[in-house]
């Protein structure tokens, strides 16, 4: 993940438009993250095609790709086993700017957010 987001300590998500998004599954092998994210962007297109050429059928094969995909990638979906979540609040840097885009916090600000937590059984 480029430095351009601030990134929760964990690294499992990262800020981008006073949002957090999940990152990619850092134990993906480069070569098969590659392959999803082609499989991505090809669901993608075929979404924005489906909608310009009003298809609904395709459409919907094509959002179910988008989302078999982002599976994949780990940014969707469960990454293993059994997940459970739990709230915990992270601080993120001084440089990270404000959630309401406003000016940047003077020490830190505080995120709350829902991590999920593997279980083994």
């Amino acid at each position: 993940m480029s430095s351009k987001y601030p990134q929760t300590p964990d690294g499992r998500y990262f800020v981008a438009r006073n949002r957090l998004w999940r990152c990619t599954d850092p134990r993906l092998s480069e070569d098969t993250r590659r392959l999803h994210v082609k499989a991505l962007m090809k669901a993608r297109r075929a979404v924005r095609s489906a909608q310009q050429h009003d298809d609904e059928h395709t459409l919907r094969q094509a959002r179910q790709a988008v989302q078999e995909a982002k599976e994949a990638l780990g940014e969707r979906g469960l990454s293993g086993g059994r997940m459970e979540h739990r709230t915990k609040a992270v601080s993120l840097p001084t440089t990270a700017p404000m959630p309401t885009g406003g000016p940047r916090a003077p020490e830190a600000w505080c995120v709350v957010i829902c991590t999920p937590l593997l279980l083994h059984r």
